[in-house]
């Protein structure tokens, strides 16, 4: 084959993607899986051992194994040492950095470089050890391109010093063969997730209780005075890993005069969470610090309505579909609860505006738009 027509080689990096099991690791699986037919580029992946078929299992797309420890010291020592050597060696022309909220090479050397940004960037550097942060800010500032998921995060991005011209913002999809309206399965009283039994009517809440930006415990608190004015039987689903912010969050759960309708689930599988949207009431998002918010999306797309925080992203992400509140405004988030429950008119308007919208959020719309930058 001439050099003319030599299929241009691209990379997609699975280091961070947490074996899959994260947001990171998904964007990856979804990433791969909605990569066009009979494409005019080639397409590799690189990462651990571990994860050789984490990623291409039924599919036919190479991988080559680095041996590494995936300890955050040695993957900035590879990323920093060796990550340019290794792509050069392979051959790629352009590389695709899924986790480069985490780490990246300093600087990249005879390839294009495009990272993904998935989440607020300043707030993530701002949890790292010095080294760390100053290679991952240099980094971002080198990367010929970069994805961001939202306008907000483009916003912050181009706060910490990277060129407005070098951002794309490209919305992730949602996964629609997943979650899609449901609610007419739903007839007895209780909804059965393995290992849970969850007796309906109930709000849900699905986030890890990973710090006070979340508002697990000014939810709480709106969903008891919910309770009191109204009598009515709901209970308060928190569906999420316990993180560092969970003990405060369980005291308060444990202290409610309805702790009995309050369910804390621990970790909850992404897959089941199109059931528990389903079959609930209503979904509840309260957190103030989201990049992205694609739980309101699989939310609507389930056919429930929304009641979300109008900071961050969501009013981006959500769009007209959702009941916008204050996060630290009891009041206002109980007064919402109570309109989306009382008023039928309302609540159908809102199911049918947040189906519609979801539907703009495909996969292939994001990989197709992605490869675009590139190719």
């Amino acid at each position: 084959m001439s050099k003319e027509n030599k299929k241009i080689k691209i990379a997609i990096d699975t280091l961070g993607g947490d074996h899959g099991k994260s947001g990171f690791g998904s964007y990856i699986l979804y990433f791969i899986s909605n990569l066009p037919k009979d494409a005019d580029f080639e397409i590799e992946l690189f990462g651990t051992e571990e994860d050789r078929y984490t990623y291409t299992s039924g599919t036919d797309i190479p991988y080559s194994a680095i041996k590494l420890l995936e300890t955050p010291k040695a993957l900035r020592r590879w990323y920093k040492y060796h990550a340019n050597r290794f792509i050069k060696k392979h051959g790629y022309d352009a590389v695709i950095y899924p986790s480069a909220n985490k780490m990246l090479p300093r600087k990249f050397h005879g390839h294009t470089a495009i990272a993904v940004i998935n989440s607020i960037m300043s707030s993530d550097i701002s949890e790292m050890d010095r080294k760390s942060r100053h290679q991952l800010k240099k980094g971002i500032l080198h990367a010929h391109k970069l994805i961001a998921a939202s306008n907000f995060i483009k916003d912050d991005l181009v706060k910490l010093g990277v060129s407005a011209d070098k951002i794309t913002v490209i919305h992730n999809g949602i996964d629609h063969k997943l979650f899609f309206p449901m609610a007419d399965i739903f007839e007895d009283e209780i909804v059965d997730i393995k290992p849970f039994a969850i007796k309906r009517p109930y709000f849900v809440y699905g986030s890890t209780l990973s710090s006070p930006e979340k508002k697990h415990i000014e939810l709480i608190k709106a969903f008891e005075l919910f309770k009191k004015n109204t009598g009515a039987p709901h209970r308060l689903v928190l569906a999420g890993n316990d993180g560092p912010y969970a003990e405060e969050i369980h005291k308060v759960a444990f202290d409610s005069p309805y702790a009995s309708d309050i369910f804390l689930t621990g970790f909850f599988p992404h897959e089941n969470f199109a059931r528990l949207y389903g079959g609930a009431e209503a979904c509840l998002f309260p957190s103030v610090n989201e990049g992205v918010g694609l739980p309101i999306l699989e939310a609507m797309a389930c056919g429930i309505p929304v009641l979300c925080s109008a900071k961050g992203a969501l009013k981006e992400i959500g769009g007209t579909a959702p009941l916008y509140f204050n996060s630290d405004d009891i009041d206002n988030i109980a007064t919402n609860m109570q309109k989306v429950t009382e008023d039928e008119e309302l609540r159908n308007n809102m199911v049918t505006d947040g189906i519609v919208w979801a539907k703009d959020f495909n996969w292939e719309e994001t990989v197709n738009q992605t490869l675009a930058t590139i190719l």
